[in-house]
């Protein structure tokens, strides 16, 4: 057997996750030497929190790492006050935007080729009526020249007739797409939160997946003063439903969205699909468990063409997707052990040329285990055959040849085709182990960025770490 290569590093073959010493038995693996276990470096010291997002923490030249400062270590509690970003190299941090007037923000991310980011903003002056949630939030972008200067993403529009492009609630968790065009986001609707329960005559609120597009700008009525505008068309991707037909392809709620590909993907009739997000989507099933698959949301080039409802929605409906998009549903796993997908929270991951998407599952041996599926469907592939379960989120590396994430307390890089492990850092005490939420790949595949939660005189903080796998 040949040893792996990650990053240019050549690793020799040990037992995929034994510890140093342990006596290999079972699935064969790569681990690093024991120097490469050293090139892990806290890169941020602050006695505050610090809190990755679960993609896209890197700036394009890979030298700078943005996150929020949210204070718990899971970032359950949405207190960040700013949006800061620190050098790799020399630990500089500068702070790129501090909220004001009560609001909060977090959750940020980079464009894949430009200097900016775009996060989560909460409410200024929040009212009992208008405080922070689901649905009382917005992206915003700032450019890293202009630090403190903030861009409203999408527009909102809280007062019927809803205005075409705009939200009606809250966005959340937003990433461009490899061309740095379109972004994606998670939405809750603000129109719809009134309902409790199901009705004939309404629609109850939802998550839902949607895009933020280019298209154009778009302005909202004054007659709500939390209406406002946006740089970007904003529409829906999926469809749910309060009460989905059980053993249908009916989803409750869509989410933990990602891109398909840097360019997409060829569908099975050979051609490409420019634009798609893998998601999961809650179905019910036969028994009348709910549980969450893997779904695809093809999208069309022109996103502003009415579908079958208006793309604003009603005061009774939500808003409906573009004409052109299409909504699948790719696994069915009610018959399995233990069905539907498991493990730490996690967003669906593809391969850069599109062609399988990553997801979390356990196997017949409550294992959470990498597995792969191809956009077109067919049958799901256990990629990893781990002794311990995935415990984080987790990301491709650019070449697609390794998937970077945490188990059993340590930072590891599988391979994309073999499953085979490696681990890039010591295995750590549990409180010190690398937290679940984030394990990204820099831009040149030469990184991983995670965070520990670290005792200092004030207390555990998060803080931000990097594993460099070649230098």
């Amino acid at each position: 057997m040949k040893p792996a290569a990650i990053a240019g590093i050549v690793l020799p073959l040990v037992l995929a996750g034994c510890h140093p010493g342990d006596k290999p038995a079972g699935k064969i693996g790569p681990m690093p030497a024991t120097d490469s276990l050293q090139r892990e470096r806290q890169i941020t010291k602050a006695q505050h929190g610090h809190i990755l997002t679960n993609t896209r923490v890197w700036s394009p030249d890979g030298e700078w790492i943005v996150y929020d400062v949210r204070s718990d270590a899971a970032g359950d509690v949405f207190d960040g006050t700013r949006i800061e970003m620190v050098h790799v190299r020399t630990g500089e941090v500068r702070v790129l935007y501090e909220s004001q007037h009560g609001a909060r923000c977090g959750v940020a991310t980079f464009h894949p080729h430009e200097m900016k980011v775009v996060f989560i903003l909460g409410p200024e002056n929040p009212t009992p009526d208008w405080s922070y949630n689901a649905y009382h939030r917005q992206g915003v972008v700032v450019d890293t020249a202009k630090p403190g200067v903030a861009n409203n993403l999408d527009a909102r529009d809280l007062t019927p007739p809803f205005t075409p492009g705009a939200l009606r609630g809250g966005s959340h968790i937003h990433v461009w797409d490899s061309a740095g065009e379109w972004a994606s986001f998670t939405y809750e609707d603000h129109v719809l939160a009134r309902f409790k329960e199901p009705g004939p005559d309404h629609e109850m609120n939802s998550r839902n997946v949607g895009v933020s597009v280019p298209a154009r700008p778009v302005r909202a009525g004054s007659d709500h003063p939390r209406n406002h505008a946006g740089d970007y068309f904003s529409v829906l991707a999926t469809r749910t439903t309060a009460r989905p037909k059980p053993g249908s392809d009916d989803i409750m709620r869509a989410f933990e969205e990602g891109w398909i590909g840097t360019n997409g993907y060829v569908n099975s009739e050979g051609k490409r699909q420019r634009r798609a997000l893998a998601f999961q989507g809650q179905v019910v099933t036969d028994r009348g468990e709910t549980i969450s698959e893997v779904f695809v949301a093809d999208l069309p080039d022109d996103v502003t063409r009415l579908g079958d409802g208006p793309l604003a929605g009603t005061e009774t409906q939500m808003p409906r997707p573009p004409r052109g998009t299409s909504q699948r549903r790719l696994t069915f796993t009610a018959g399995r052990r233990f069905p539907g997908i498991q493990g730490p929270r996690h967003w669906l991951r593809t391969s850069p040329d599109g062609s399988r998407i990553a997801f979390l599952m356990r196997d017949d041996k409550g294992i959470a285990q990498l597995w792969t599926i191809s956009p077109n469907g067919g049958v799901a592939r256990q990629l990893t055959h781990n002794p311990w379960s995935v415990a984080s989120a987790f990301t491709w590396s650019p070449d697609g040849e390794h998937i970077a994430c945490v188990l059993d307390n340590s930072v590891f890089a599988f391979d994309a085709q073999s499953g085979l492990g490696s681990r890039l850092t010591p295995r750590s005490a549990d409180d010190l182990a690398p937290r679940p939420e984030a394990c990204v790949f820099s831009p040149d595949g030469r990184a991983i960025a995670y965070v520990r939660r670290i005792e200092a005189e004030g207390g555990p903080f998060n803080q931000v770490f990097v594993v460099f796998i070649k230098e």
